[in-house]
């Protein structure tokens, strides 16, 4: 069996606690492109959102404005600025348990990448309002790595930056559909999904993570070989 290298992880749902902050941020953002909260078009939208948790941002807000790139940059600009309000007024703090996990799996050797569909200026405010700025050994939005998820862009980016020679060797970890996508698309052997974020363990198991975990704090056992969490 390949010995774990490279773990990469989700931030917001995964390792930083969400508490409604994306909802809150998604709704200033699209009132800014005349999308008023408590219509029929904000509750199809948030639906949206709400199921594509983990893609990038952009994205999201193209499928959702017909592809008009004006009004996606927008709506995504206004959702940026939410965000980073939010969490410079303090709303933002680690999931209880994450840090811990990040240092145990550093101290045995293996490198750890923190990723994100949020753009980069939102990610290092997150980074930095937590004091993780040197928490991983590196961190990737989708501006870094060309595509976001659940392209396999962001993963295998982390592998070539870290000097990983296998993907077999990489772990993943999120709260989405999307992040087991990316892991699995990406070649990687575990694809973890965790329920203290976006989607349930159904959703999880749908997109066919190898294993659903309570919480990123339990992934170190996966990754340093507690039999207790061995693949199904």
């Amino acid at each position: 069996m390949t010995r774990t290298q490279l773990v990469v992880l989700d931030m917001a749902g995964t390792t930083v606690a969400d508490d409604g902050l994306v909802v809150a941020a998604f709704t200033r953002a699209i009132a800014s492109v005349g999308v008023a909260e408590g219509s029929d078009d904000h509750a199809r939208m948030l639906a949206y959102v709400h199921d594509t948790m983990g893609e990038s941002k952009i994205s999201v807000f193209r499928a959702l404005l017909d592809r008009d790139e004006a009004r996606a940059q927008a709506a995504n600009a206004a959702f940026e600025a939410a965000y980073g309000d939010l969490v410079a007024g303090g709303a933002c703090a680690p999931v209880p348990g994450a840090e811990e996990a990040i240092a145990e799996l550093r101290a045995a050797g293996v490198k750890v990448a923190l990723t994100t569909g949020f753009g980069g200026d939102t990610q290092q405010a997150i980074l930095k309002a937590l004091g993780w700025t040197s928490v991983a050994d590196l961190a990737l939005c989708p501006a870094d790595a060309g595509r976001g998820r659940p392209y396999p862009d962001l993963v295998l980016t982390a592998l070539l930056r870290l000097g990983v020679d296998d993907v077999r060797a990489v772990a993943t970890a999120g709260d989405t559909a999307f992040d087991v996508l990316c892991g699995l698309r990406a070649g990687a052997s575990v694809a973890a999904g965790v329920l203290t974020g976006a989607h349930d363990r159904a959703a999880l198991e749908a997109a066919g993570a190898t294993h659903v975990l309570d919480s990123v704090r339990n992934l170190p056992a996966v990754v340093l070989g507690d039999p207790a969490f061995a693949r199904p």
